[in-house]
């Protein structure tokens, strides 16, 4: 009765490409382990995955700063969850925001670029992922027949 009010059903349907769909619960799969990774690796990923140097003055806050980031990125992973799971109606509007979301990323690491010897998977990742959530929200938005 709590989760019926709390997420409350709908009779949207999504009529969009299988594609997109799988191509989103992959997303979300990836969301969800990546922020287990930065909420409760030692480092937080800092240096093992991203090749953060942590033995400088501030380490220990680059590492809080992860695993704080690894929070939100798990509450982000419920979200996709929830549409899912439950509003499917969704998965255009989430993979808009996926697109929009390594739009940001790529304008934040060339106003601000990481200094690190060899680059992070996310600093190629967002190129793939920008490609590919563009492709699948354009085959999420057109009718599949079922």
């Amino acid at each position: 009765m709590f989760l019926e009010k709390l997420l409350p059903g709908s009779s949207l349907q999504y009529t969009g490409s299988r594609w997109s769909f799988w191509f989103f619960a992959l997303v979300t799969l990836t969301s969800t382990a990546r922020s287990f990774v930065h909420l409760l690796a030692p480092d937080g990923g800092a240096g093992t995955i991203a090749h953060i140097a942590l033995d400088v003055a501030g380490g220990p806050n680059i590492i809080a700063v992860f695993s704080q980031w690894g929070a939100s990125q798990l509450v982000l992973a419920c979200v996709q969850w929830a549409v899912l799971l439950r509003y499917r109606f969704l998965v255009p509007a989430m993979l808009a925001l996926l697109a929009i979301e390594q739009l940001l990323r790529f304008a934040a690491g060339q106003l601000k670029p990481l200094q690190v010897e060899s680059a992070p998977p996310g600093a190629y990742g967002t190129y793939v992922i920008l490609v590919l959530s563009l492709i699948f929200l354009v085959l999420s938005l057109r009718q599949e027949s079922r």
